[in-house]
């Protein structure tokens, strides 16, 4: 899911993407060269790349040396670049397929100016730029067509990602996890005695693969935590179409609507509670 990030959040991020020893399959970095359509090109070999290592994000950054990865600004400014007429980013979304999450945020560091780009992992099939599908290779951009080994492998790595594995939200404090989940159900649910302090609760939650750590320290809540136990599904974007839905019909054409009932809880508390409504 795409979401605003902070400053102080992206500055952190990018502190511990330059202690990676080297580029990777899923970490750019750039000096100035910002092409739009090698931009393009990127986004679907590093959102692949993404999907194959498992990882959560990928990420290319602006203003950086590749082998040194000495902190050198950058000219580019993605805010205000254009391919034509068309905004750099509207013009990006519209040639992907399908349509990822990626954002570009504008930092400064050492008052050297940064552009972090952040790209959502690949799901389901792999994603092409303008038609044709990308892929990294050590830090090589590739025609995914001419690696049918790296394909074939790529394509069972979205066999095997259950939806319930794939991440609701992140970035997370851990006061934010719990402002998010109903964990008092979670525990009443299993008969569980209610912990006594916040890291036993995030730490029962983590091992039943509700949330998870992400590579910046914070949480992530898992689609399985918020399907089950979130205390308003409308939070997660994605998920506001899946919310518990009670509809009484007059007869059994389904014309005629008597009521209708939304229940926002996350199903394992919601359902019960919608149950017990006496509205019916």
């Amino acid at each position: 899911m795409s979401i605003d990030r902070s400053d102080e959040y992206i500055i952190s991020l990018i502190t511990e993407l330059l202690k990676q020893p080297r580029e990777t399959e899923w970490l750019e970095f750039k000096h100035n060269n910002y092409d739009k359509e090698m931009i393009g090109e990127y986004i679907s070999a590093l959102s692949n790349s993404a999907a194959l290592n498992g990882k959560t994000n990928a990420y290319m950054i602006w203003g950086v040396d590749d082998e040194t990865h000495d902190i050198l600004g950058t000219t580019f400014q993605p805010s205000k670049t254009k391919k034509g007429n068309e905004a750099l980013e509207n013009w990006l979304l519209r040639l992907l397929e399908p349509k990822i999450d990626f954002k570009f945020y504008e930092v400064s560091i050492d008052e050297k100016f940064l552009v972090l780009l952040e790209i959502s992992p690949a799901y389901r099939h792999p994603v092409k730029f303008s038609g044709t599908e990308y892929i990294r290779i050590s830090s090589h951009k590739k025609m995914l067509k001419e690696l049918p080994e790296k394909e074939r492998e790529l394509w069972r790595v979205f066999d095997r990602i259950p939806f319930e594995k794939q991440i609701a939200v992140d970035n997370l404090n851990d006061s934010e996890v719990l402002g998010y989940l109903d964990y008092t159900y979670y525990f009443e649910l299993l008969k569980l005695p209610l912990p006594e302090n916040r890291d036993a609760i995030l730490k029962n939650l983590e091992s039943d693969e509700l949330i998870q750590k992400s590579l910046n320290g914070k949480w992530e809540i898992l689609n399985l935590g918020a399907i089950l136990f979130a205390k308003d599904l409308n939070r997660f974007n994605h998920l506001k179409r899946k919310v518990i839905r009670v509809i009484q019909y007059k007869d059994n054409s389904k014309i005629e609507t008597i009521k209708e009932i939304d229940e926002k809880k996350g199903y394992a508390v919601g359902f019960e509670r919608l149950i017990g409504k006496r509205v019916w």
